[in-house]
């Protein structure tokens, strides 16, 4: 049967290391900032709860007891390590350090999130941030798996175990050649103007689905999920296709985004949490700043 061990206040641990250390009670009381009878209190009551005495009894100078003398170093390393993990919880709370994993999509991670990630990341540099982007399905699925703390997308499928907070509407527009027809024509387009256009679908053209324009992804023959090679294709005019614009690669001059007006089609870019969980301190200072950067950037 074990023994019950004692309960060991780091009050009367502090006092008992400051009345060593300056061999006085009185000194200690002066540093502690408290009364020389509640320092002595805070001792008897340690030595009580220790079933030993930690000072000699008598004279004028304090004087440890071979037992005080030994307890001395483990109660300053207590003392110590009762600090370090009160100082870090008080850290952590105040979302000072910390890590943070969000999974987004590549859109969002090279369209909109550069610029706020790094000034929150030098208010913070203690914090540790990590990103993993993939589509909006992959985003979900490392939500709900609790590999992430949140995610940046827009909602793949329904789930009840996910709560999502629309931020920015994303609208879906036709991309295709600078040379090509429809990029010339110029305003805005109508679906039926892409009867017969060799189309490639990719990871977003289920946003057309249960619209007008959906009778054109049944006609597609062509599917490409990488990005780099859906440029590509694109570039080499095997087709056209359809993205929202914060996908489009706007830095790219041989390509052109043309807005789809009939139907207007829009993905909804939004915070994903999972119902039910709270966050830690430093990934909801994070998501909550985000939140604000991300709707002023839409």
């Amino acid at each position: 049967m074990l023994t019950m061990l004692p309960e060991l206040k780091i009050a009367q641990l502090r006092y008992f290391v400051l009345v060593a250390e300056l061999k006085s009670f009185h000194a200690a009381a002066r540093q502690a900032f408290r009364t020389q009878p509640a320092i002595s209190l805070a001792l008897r009551e340690l030595e009580q709860k220790l079933g030993q005495a930690l000072v000699e009894k008598g004279g004028g100078r304090v004087e440890l007891t071979p037992y005080g003398e030994h307890c001395l170093p483990l109660f300053r390393g207590l003392i110590e390590h009762h600090d370090r993990i009160a100082r870090e919880a008080m850290l952590f709370a105040r979302h000072e350090i910390g890590q943070v994993s969000i999974a987004t999509v590549p859109s969002v991670a090279s369209r909109m999130l550069p610029g706020p990630l790094a000034r929150f990341v030098a208010a913070h540099p203690n914090v540790q941030v990590s990103i993993q982007d993939g589509t909006a399905e992959r985003v979900q699925q490392l939500l709900a798996q609790g590999q992430v703390d949140f995610g940046i997308s827009s909602l793949w499928v329904d789930d009840d175990q996910l709560e999502f907070a629309p931020i920015v509407n994303d609208q879906v527009g036709v991309v295709c050649r600078s040379d090509h027809p429809l990029a010339q024509a110029g305003g805005r387009l109508h679906w039926a103007q892409l009867l017969g256009v060799p189309m490639i679908r990719n990871g977003t053209s289920q946003l057309l689905a249960g619209t007008e324009a959906e009778g054109l992804l049944a006609d597609s023959r062509l599917f490409i999920s990488n990005m780099i090679s859906l440029i590509a294709m694109l570039e080499e005019g095997v087709g056209i296709s359809t993205l929202p614009y914060l996908a489009f690669p706007q830095e790219n001059d041989k390509l052109a985004f043309v807005p789809l007006e009939e139907p207007r089609v829009e993905r909804h870019i939004g915070m994903l949490t999972r119902k039910g969980r709270s966050l830690s301190p430093v990934a909801g200072a994070l998501m909550a700043f985000l939140q604000v950067q991300l709707a002023k950037a839409g």
